[in-house]
């Protein structure tokens, strides 16, 4: 029987990004729910996720979408009743293009081949069709399924197996593109068992990676484009990304969530409950979820928890600058008839990649104008920090204007730097991430959330928090 006469129990979450939102929502469907606190050090909620409106715009700081078939997403919106609010890519931006160079420093933007993705080619017909690779190039890639499977389990990286499994001049015109468009990374260093387990799976599984695909999409009707019907996978909001954070924190604290500004400084158990310090006081809590990056983490738990906040500490971070550009349509002579454009390394340009927002979405432009954002810097160009807006700009423009054609000047800008805000998956990621949650285990009624761990995507950081928020209710009694 439930013993009502016994203090509530309170949780504090220590970071009011996505991870921190969604580990407050789980607490609150718990029965009987705690005391949730969350402590948050920047003016806001959200984190990195904000949408920015202006004269017309609609205008994504970081995050633009995410995929729906992963269900912690979706299922927190349908739980915010927001389902009515979302919307899918435009059917007619359902591709990317990548800029396939050239000799005399010229290229092409052509169509990523329908079928591929990311590192598998589940239709080989369209990719021998497609001219992004060469003839050889695209018989190497034809010929994967021949390639023998590595035989030890050990890891990877994923520039060593795309070359093994698909070819040097697959890696360095697609595969590399591609990769850097998601994590920022460097493909030598990144580690496949971490940023890419289905397809390292794939690999053991199938002995190849153009069987293993053609078996993932068998029920995916033969007539649709498997390429568009992925994109139509992506989903937004009507009114951005914001949505989500704005409906969760009104959520929130509609139902007696505490929000306060302010910093942690650190955490330390009594052997009763945590202790929690902040700028000018220090709060007693039974159960603790640390949902900040893990460099923040790190010296949170430094002086009582140095072996976990030394493991942390080990893990990198990269980021990009975003750079966002509205044009009158005229001023931009390429149609925009995809979600965007990849841009591999050996091009010589220094964006990464640019989405075209007011393609994929209606809504994210004023009439007759554009929205582009582009992607610039990441582990392998991080001297882009060091430039100011202004320098960044160009070095965008200049590239817009080598892929796209015409590009003249733009009537909006808005450059959003995230230099140190991606986590990167390197080599020993795997293992490391093991010896945190073994380390967190020990820790009574302690939960570690965020993009650092398993997963930088929207639904996998909704699922660390509520993994995390688990734990830090778990060893706190029920028999209140």
């Amino acid at each position: 029987m439930v013993n009502h006469s016994k203090k509530q129990q309170h949780v504090m979450i220590v970071g009011g990004g996505l991870a921190g939102l969604s580990a407050a929502e789980w607490l609150l469907r718990q029965t009987p729910a705690p005391r949730i606190t969350i402590v948050e050090s920047a003016h806001r909620l959200g984190g990195v996720i904000e949408t920015v409106a202006r004269e017309g715009w609609l205008i994504e700081r970081s995050a633009d979408s995410f995929l729906s078939v992963r269900p912690e997403g979706i299922e927190l919106v349908e739980r915010l009743g927001l389902s009515k609010e979302l919307v899918s890519i435009n059917p007619e931006a359902r591709r990317a293009l990548v800029w396939s160079p050239r000799k005399n420093n010229r290229g092409d933007l052509v169509p990523v081949p329908p079928g591929f993705r990311l590192l598998a080619p589940g239709r080989i017909v369209p990719f021998l069709r497609s001219n992004v690779l060469s003839v050889f190039g695209r018989l190497r890639v034809a010929g994967e399924r021949f390639i023998p499977k590595r035989k030890q389990h050990a890891d990877e990286s994923l520039e060593s197996f795309a070359v093994r499994r698909l070819g040097q001049e697959a890696f360095d015109k697609l595969v590399q593109p591609l990769v850097s468009g998601i994590w920022t990374a460097d493909p030598d260093r990144l580690s496949m068992a971490a940023a890419c387990p289905e397809f390292f799976k794939m690999e053991q599984d199938w002995g190849s990676l153009t069987r293993g695909e053609k078996k993932r999409i068998v029920q995916v009707d033969e007539s649709s484009d498997t390429s568009g019907a992925r994109y139509g996978q992506f989903v937004s909001f009507r009114y951005g990304m914001q949505t989500l954070i704005d409906s969760l924190e009104c959520h929130l604290r509609g139902a007696g969530v505490q929000i306060i500004q302010d910093k942690v400084s650190s955490l330390q158990h009594d052997g009763t409950e945590w202790q929690v310090s902040l700028s000018k006081q220090i709060t007693g809590t039974s159960g603790v979820v640390l949902a900040v990056p893990a460099s923040v983490a790190a010296p949170i738990l430094a002086k009582e928890y140095s072996k976990l906040s030394a493991e942390l500490g080990k893990i990198e971070f990269a980021g990009a600058a975003v750079v966002s550009l509205g044009f009158h349509r005229q001023d931009i002579t390429h149609p925009l008839s995809a979600a965007g454009m990849i841009v591999p390394r050996i091009a010589g340009k220094r964006i990464l990649a640019a989405s075209f927002s007011s393609s994929k979405f209606s809504g994210r432009a004023p009439a007759n104008s554009v929205l582009i954002r582009s992607f610039i810097g990441g582990a392998l160009d991080t001297g882009i920090a060091e430039l100011t807006d202004e320098e960044v700009l160009e070095e965008v423009l200049l590239d817009l204007k080598t892929t796209l054609g015409r590009c003249d000047r733009p009537t909006m800008v808005q450059v959003d730097r995230w230099h140190t805000s991606m986590p990167q998956y390197n080599l020993g990621h795997v293992e490391r991430i093991k010896k945190i949650r073994q380390f967190e285990a020990t820790l009574p009624s302690l939960g570690l959330a965020g993009g650092a761990y398993e997963g930088v995507g929207i639904p996998q950081v909704i699922h660390s928090g509520q993994v995390a928020a688990a734990h830090a209710i778990k060893q706190i009694s029920n028999t209140q």
